[in-house]
């Protein structure tokens, strides 16, 4: 069998939000690439299906109109306007992610299953500048002459296709991160997430605030409940691996076992129903720094392990790291440099300069959720504080102000109402 031989810009390997971030920024830039996707779209992703802002910024960055196509299909796309914290003493504090909102005022997050955003996304992608193998295989990937070769299988063709760099935007289970970075992945940075689609769920929330439910027994993780459109729900659990390891949880029990019983939760699901099975899939979080790129590749999404570790979301930081990698490309090919040190500077650095204190103080915060008498504290207080619940929704946009949240001088003020 005869080998048909590809050379583009950059290679990309996977067309979630990731690969799909990078690619809608390089076709702005003109840079011609190719996209291999394993799969066929539309194809689901186990996912939590909650978009942040940042998920919002990305996609109005890349064209203001898709924005305004999601916010206007709320068949398909759901507004979110605050999230619900419930302590493990039960006790709710809902927190409005816009604290001065008009009837102009565009929602500043939405929930959408997975199976529909990606695809959304991917139906984008196609430009002059961007060429789209799905049901692909990868093979081989080896750095020849100062530039990458992936060997791919398509429709019974053998390809072999070259670039000056390499894009692994292909989740959690990488095979671009397992070539070039297996040894910098630790597995005390993962966690294990389930989801259940269940309709019929009562007591969500009007302007449908996503809700976590951080249970004593689940604790540093949360059960989760995201309102999606046409009377759905996505339901889920999210735990350290580590901590199932120690505990010897089974995670599908455990949750079920909330719907079931939990005095505050069972009662929503007196008559819900799961519309599909239960799933589980890997977060790999973003507890420390850790190499995204080196000789002609870089990481993003999920594969460079950027996670939020107290929210759990991924989509955002998938997105927002493939808009800065096709920055870091743009650079690249003007100086013509696809060194380590090179692709660092221009990303790896950009990357963590953006996310890197957000990323800390979440990581914070997730450590601070094994203490379930202080988590208490601040949702008691809270509750009885106008003051307090206004400083906690600006900590959401304001990441000067939920750096407070893991010093201790903040909880201080709390107890003595300064």
């Amino acid at each position: 069998m005869s080998i048909q031989k590809l050379e583009t810009s950059v290679i990309i390997i996977g067309a979630g939000p990731a690969g799909a971030g990078t690619s809608f920024f390089l076709s702005k830039n003109h840079i011609p690439h190719i996209v291999i996707e394993k799969d066929i779209f539309p194809r689901d992703k186990v996912c939590g299906d909650a978009c942040s802002g940042k998920t919002a910024l990305v996609i109005n960055r890349a064209n203001p109109e898709w924005l305004d196509e999601i916010l206007g299909d709320e068949h398909n796309f759901m507004p979110s306007w605050g999230i619900t914290f419930v302590a493990p003493n039960g006790k709710s504090l809902d927190i409005p992610f816009s604290a001065n909102r008009t009837k102009d005022t565009k929602a500043p997050g939405f929930t959408v299953p997975r199976l529909i955003l990606d695809n959304f996304l991917f139906q984008k992608m196609p430009s002059p500048y961007c060429t789209i193998y799905q049901d692909a295989k990868v093979g081989m990937i080896n750095n020849i002459a100062g530039k990458v070769s992936v060997s791919m299988t398509h429709n019974d063709t053998e390809y072999e296709i070259t670039a000056p760099v390499l894009i692994g935007a292909d989740g959690d289970k990488s095979i671009v991160r397992k070539k070039y970075l297996s040894e910098n992945t630790a597995p005390k940075t993962y966690a294990v997430g389930l989801r259940g689609y269940y309709e019929g769920v009562t007591g969500l929330h009007n302007d449908n605030f996503i809700e976590l439910h951080f249970l004593p027994e689940m604790l540093p993780g949360y059960l989760w409940i995201f309102p999606l459109p046409n009377g759905m729900a996505n339901v889920g659990v999210g735990i350290l691996s580590e901590r199932i390891r120690e505990k010897k949880i089974n995670l599908r029990e455990q949750m079920l076992a909330a719907i079931k019983n939990n005095p505050q939760i069972a009662p929503r699901f007196a008559n819900a129903r799961l519309a599909d099975k239960i799933q589980g899939w890997g977060l790999p979080l973003a507890m420390q720094r850790q190499p995204l790129s080196g000789d002609n590749f870089m990481l993003t999404g999920d594969a460079a392990c950027l996670v939020d570790p107290f929210s759990g979301e991924g989509i955002g930081n998938a997105l927002y790291s493939g808009m800065l990698a096709a920055a870091a490309i743009k650079q690249a090919i003007d100086q013509n440099n696809y060194s380590a040190s090179f692709l660092k500077e221009v990303y790896d650095d950009v990357v963590y300069k953006r996310l890197g204190d957000e990323l800390k103080i979440s990581a914070t915060l997730q450590r601070l959720c094994k203490y379930p008498g202080l988590f208490n504290f601040v949702v008691n207080k809270a509750s009885k504080s106008p003051l307090l619940r206004h400083t906690i929704s600006s900590m959401f946009t304001d990441m000067d102000l939920r750096g407070q949240l893991s010093k201790p001088s903040f909880y201080f003020k709390i107890l003595f109402n300064k």
